[in-house]
């Protein structure tokens, strides 16, 4: 296992501070509009991040966390999500074809998601010491909300486009030995909710969803506060849910984010102080085999002149610390 980032660079300053502080394998955003990318342009700036002492282990996909509703959902693949064709089968094609391009450039494998609604969250907890920590809480969510652009969807509606889409592109990662790496819905919503039930928001979903068109490049980036924002009891049940993702060689990427709370009740932590034991969590991820990166997912919003900046440098860290001490840490 390897520490490692899903943040994005927000200039090249970022490079150099997370190279400075031990961290040398990331989660990429190329800097291009997805319907613009290229095996040359791809292979560039892996180049650049290469430059840094730096891997660039995966990259994201144009399927993104947020609203089908939102503009960087619009201008990706959004008729995936709404089962729209012929307009999903030419998204359908050009994620195929970065499949492809990962492959030539030597990139492991990609993220992706599969939202129709986004992350939803209430009014934040503020946290130690004054953090504005993330917050959500089924008594204090808008019951009336409106469904997005994609009206009504059913449970049926919504599992087959998922299938649509992975009948068609997971032949392409086990052609192109590239690994697929489906993030969870964020969080658990009671079905029907805004129009729609987030079918990956429930281990179950997640389950079915691997199991369908399984192949070695099928998986999941196990996000571990979205995974325990679907449990009851997470500080006991997430063990069993990395075990099961784990043991089937499903797991392609870890968020290692801590929440304190449960289903439908939850707020964001820092790793140390939230629900589940992480020394316990990252000793479960290496007793089932897991061995990429390790990546700090949300942080709580610190004071000063760079609050995103410092909690990552926090949590990058904590996670070399529990690597070291496991004996794990690898450069």
């Amino acid at each position: 296992m390897y520490l490692g980032t899903a943040s994005q660079a927000r200039d090249d300053y970022d490079y150099e501070v997370w190279a400075q502080l031990g961290l040398n394998h990331i989660t990429g955003y190329p800097p291009h509009n997805w319907w613009d990318w290229s095996t040359d342009r791809l292979s560039a700036y892996r180049e650049k991040v290469n430059s840094y002492g730096i891997e660039l282990d995966m990259v994201r996909m144009p399927m993104t966390p947020y609203s089908i509703d939102s503009e960087v959902a619009r201008s990706g693949t959004p008729h995936i999500m709404l089962g729209k064709s012929p307009e999903r089968d030419r998204e359908i094609d050009l994620v195929c074809d970065i499949l492809r391009m990962c492959s030539e450039v030597g990139i492991r494998g990609v993220q992706y998601n599969m939202n129709l609604v986004g992350i939803l969250r209430t009014k934040e907890t503020i946290g130690r010491g004054g953090s504005h920590n993330a917050t959500f809480r089924w008594d204090d969510a808008d019951k009336d909300a409106l469904p997005t652009s994609a009206g009504v969807v059913s449970e049926d509606q919504y599992w087959e486009r998922l299938d649509y889409f992975l009948e068609r592109v997971i032949p392409a990662a086990n052609e192109y030995r590239v690994q697929m790496a489906c993030h969870p819905h964020d969080p658990y919503t009671p079905p029907g909710y805004m129009g729609v039930n987030r079918v990956l928001g429930t281990v179950a979903g997640f389950k079915r969803y691997v199991q369908m068109h399984e192949g070695p490049y099928h998986g999941v980036t196990f996000c571990q506060g979205s995974v325990s924002e679907m449990l009851d009891d997470p500080a006991e049940e997430i063990f069993d849910a990395i075990r099961w993702f784990g043991k089937r060689g499903k797991i392609f990427n870890v968020h290692f984010r801590n929440i304190r709370g449960r289903k439908l009740d939850f707020y964001e932590t820092f790793p140390d102080e939230g629900t589940v034991d992480m020394v316990k969590a990252l000793s479960a991820y290496r007793s089932v085999g897991y061995r990429y990166m390790i990546q700090p997912d949300h942080v709580p919003v610190v004071s000063g002149e760079n609050p995103s900046g410092t909690a990552f440098a926090y949590t990058f860290g904590y996670i070399r610390g529990l690597l070291e001490v496991m004996g794990e840490l690898k450069n």
